[in-house]
């Protein structure tokens, strides 16, 4: 398996001359893409392809999708990206009953059916605010799948378990929109407080290796590494391509 690492976890960590090439000699074959790479597209691929990486996948602010979809796909073009995802909705943007989040979903696969159209995939990345009940008791993750039945899924796991959701059920009733996966780690309650309670991935409590098992019979093909707050980088990307390597 070719594991991706999602460039946001090295944010912090500059030059991005020293961490794709760490990523390259630790054995990632890939990497995701974010806003904060996009500056000089041409530039970043000269980057990726001196060191042998590729990124396959992107996140994508629903505003440009919606609003300069041609500017997006220029991006994505020249990295190589075949997967544009839809990564987050801010919360002054989130709606508050049912119906505002069926519009959400039908916004998406209006999207969706764009980037479809000129040759791409396209997916949601999840977050825990979706799997919040709303003041019905219904979830706003059923709502946009509902409103958008073709709409791919990159789910991040830690995030789903974090909103109180049992992601083994979600695959199980969902996993044929999975087409990628963050996979990512949540640390032992009251651990990693510096690092927002996120761990390396295979040290946390997340059952990786039965949830593994779980997404081999889905569409999903790049399985990304993701940490939102790591104090160090390389420690993070290391240990957790080598714990990902057993499962």
């Amino acid at each position: 398996m070719n594991w991706s690492f999602q460039l946001y976890s090295a944010r912090n960590f500059q030059p991005w001359e020293g961490v794709v090439g760490t990523l390259a000699r630790l054995g990632y074959m890939e990497v995701e893409g974010f806003g904060g790479v996009y500056a000089d597209p041409a530039g970043f691929r000269r980057l990726l392809d001196a060191n042998g990486l590729s990124m396959p996948t992107g996140h994508f602010p629903i505003d440009m999708l919606e609003n300069d979809f041609d500017g997006a796909r220029r991006i994505a073009d020249a990295l190589g990206i075949r997967l544009m995802v839809c990564p987050h909705l801010a919360a002054d943007q989130r709606p508050t009953d049912a119906e505002g989040w069926r519009g959400f979903g039908r916004r998406l696969g209006t999207v969706g059916e764009a980037a479809n159209k000129a040759g791409y995939g396209f997916a949601w990345h999840n977050h825990d605010f979706e799997f919040r009940p709303l003041p019905d008791g219904s979830l706003p993750q059923a709502h946009i799948f509902d409103a958008a039945p073709r709409l791919g899924w990159e789910i991040d796991v830690a995030w789903v378990v974090r909103g109180g959701a049992d992601p083994l059920k979600w695959i199980a009733d969902h996993g044929a929109r999975i087409v990628a996966v963050h996979v990512k780690d949540i640390a032992p309650a009251g651990e990693a407080t510096d690092e927002d309670g996120w761990s390396d991935v295979g040290h946390g409590t997340i059952d990786w290796p039965g949830v593994m098992a779980a997404l081999r019979g889905t569409p999903a093909r790049h399985f990304v590494m993701e940490h939102d707050k790591p104090s160090d980088y390389e420690r993070f990307a290391r240990r957790s391509i080598e714990a990902a390597n057993t499962f």
